[in-house]
């Protein structure tokens, strides 16, 4: 079999294309810091110039290029553009000396880009204003995408679309707005901007400065979980309005954008029929309910509160810690109210399986997906039935129609390599020397794009104690999650780079 012959040239002109966004938001950064003088104004404006003439350059280079890519070429965009990203994303960590650590850096990067939200910061209050906004972008932009953010401006280099999308998007299916691609992209994000400004306005009405506002709205509207303190959330245990409006906006980050789009257009009844987000909701009432009545009967929530311990027995502190928690694993999102694993051990391993769910189809959460869930589960009972019929056609249906062998092949393909990667990612774990809990936990957490693990990086830990090549572990998982596995393990097959 012959090497296959890739459009170099499109892939690095679209490569120039995303610096280009990368250096734009680290001079959005940079005005940050400007307004709140923190120091590192310069830096920030050196690494966002550097970010910016590389991307210049990649763009003037293969100004000539071929406009036409294939579905190959199409993935290899998306795979390394994250890297690319990830790697311009470390100048201002390291031009400002808050990460001087390339490895450390990097690792914060990707965690940023996949919104993970794991960090390995020891003190966030200590780091610069403009680096901590730059840190709260890098979620912002990898919530929706950084290659749909791109798709809306391919038109002006004659190039569609769709083999990104269906790279980038996060499911198992991309539903389509419009149908221009471009379009889709474009709806996408005034919706995903919307949220992130009103959210903002929320929480700075509710008692939040400015600044920690915008930044947890970009965390809380990406799934990322990066917080402006120590504490994360919990900060503002003694304000329950806070945290309420934090749950509301990770409910909807959780919910495929798609059914933000119908609601605008005032079309509810397809929300209401949607059956996954049926099942979210009902995940999300079945969990909370569950948590929190453990937390108020068996918990030692004053142990668990990070700052301001909760009052024991005390029925809506329980219900509302039990709802952010669920929420913030369930969506990936990662923020912490409590120290979950203090709660009882049921909880610590029933948190842990929510590791697994992911949100919806369409949204910036990361893990499995409930779509996925939904068919696996009916996929699973109607085994059952075709034991008994075996010449009976008893297809999956979803949303009242039939769901093709193919789709459902790829769910149960998905599930297994999911599976088999967390397995292999706690095994490589363990070789670091680290505890059952803590190999387990890392490996759930990052490759499910959550933050939080179990056991020495739980909710009140960070990940500055993983050794280095655990970190860089940690971020090939985190990247492989966040891309939905088969666009980067695609890559590392034989046959990917060849002609059929």
């Amino acid at each position: 079999m012959s090497r296959i012959k890739l459009n170099y040239k499109i892939i690095f002109h679209f490569f120039g294309l995303l610096l280009l966004f990368n250096g734009g938001f680290m001079l959005i950064a940079t005005i940050i810091s400007l307004i709140y003088k923190d120091g590192v104004t310069f830096e920030l404006s050196l690494a966002g110039l550097v970010t910016l003439l590389i991307g210049v350059f990649a763009m003037y280079r293969t100004k000539d290029h071929r406009k036409e890519m294939n579905k190959r070429e199409g993935y290899i965009v998306v795979a390394f553009g994250w890297i690319v990203m990830s790697l311009t994303g470390t100048l201002p960590y390291m031009t400002t000396g808050a990460i001087p650590s390339f490895t450390d850096a990097f690792f914060e990067t990707i965690s940023g880009y996949t919104t993970t939200g794991a960090s390995i910061l020891n003190d966030i209050e200590i780091v610069p204003e403009g680096v901590l906004f730059w840190r709260s972008m890098t979620h912002w932009i990898g919530g929706m995408g950084i290659i749909v953010l791109a798709i809306a401006i391919l038109p002006l280099l004659g190039v569609g679309g769709m083999q990104l999308f269906t790279a980038e998007a996060p499911g198992p299916s991309a539903d389509k707005l419009h149908p221009r691609i471009t379009d889709t992209a474009k709806r996408l994000w005034l919706i995903y901007v919307g949220y992130t400004v009103a959210e903002t306005l929320l929480l700075q009405l509710a008692g939040m400065s400015f600044f920690d506002a915008i930044n947890h709205a970009l965390s809380t509207l990406s799934t990322g979980g990066f917080s402006t303190k120590n504490a994360s959330v919990a900060y503002w245990n003694d304000n329950p309005l806070i945290q309420y409006i934090i749950i509301f906006f990770m409910f909807l980050a959780g919910t495929n954008f798609v059914l933000s789009y119908y609601l605008f257009k005032g079309k509810v009844s397809k929300i209401l029929k949607d059956e996954e987000f049926t099942l979210y909701f009902k995940f999300i009432i079945i969990f909370t309910l569950i948590a929190a009545v453990l937390i108020y009967f068996r918990a030692d929530v004053s142990q668990s509160s990070i700052l301001h311990p909760m009052v024991l027995g005390e029925a809506e502190s329980a219900l509302r810690h039990a709802l952010f928690q669920v929420l913030t694993v369930v969506t990936t999102t990662g923020f912490v109210s409590a120290d979950y694993t203090m709660w009882t051990p049921f909880l610590t391993v029933f948190f842990f399986g929510m590791m697994f769910l992911g949100g919806s189809a369409g949204s910036t959460s990361g893990g499995v997906k409930v779509m996925r869930q939904l068919i696996l589960i009916k996929n699973s009972f109607l085994e059952f039935k075709r034991a008994l019929h075996p010449n009976a056609i008893v297809p999956v249906r979803y949303n009242g129609k039939s769901v093709s062998k193919d789709i459902v092949f790829n769910v149960l393909g998905f599930f297994i390599l999911y599976m088999l990667s967390f397995i292999v990612g706690a095994l490589v774990f363990s070789m670091f020397e680290l505890d059952f809990t803590s190999a387990i936990g890392l490996s759930a957490s990052s490759l499910g794009n959550v933050g939080p693990a179990l056991g020495d990086f739980g909710p009140v830990n960070n990940y500055a104690a993983l050794p280095p090549l655990g970190k860089w572990w940690a971020s090939f998982l985190m990247l492989i999650g966040r891309l939905e596995l088969f666009t980067v393990l695609i890559l590392l097959t034989p046959f990917f780079w060849r002609n059929r």
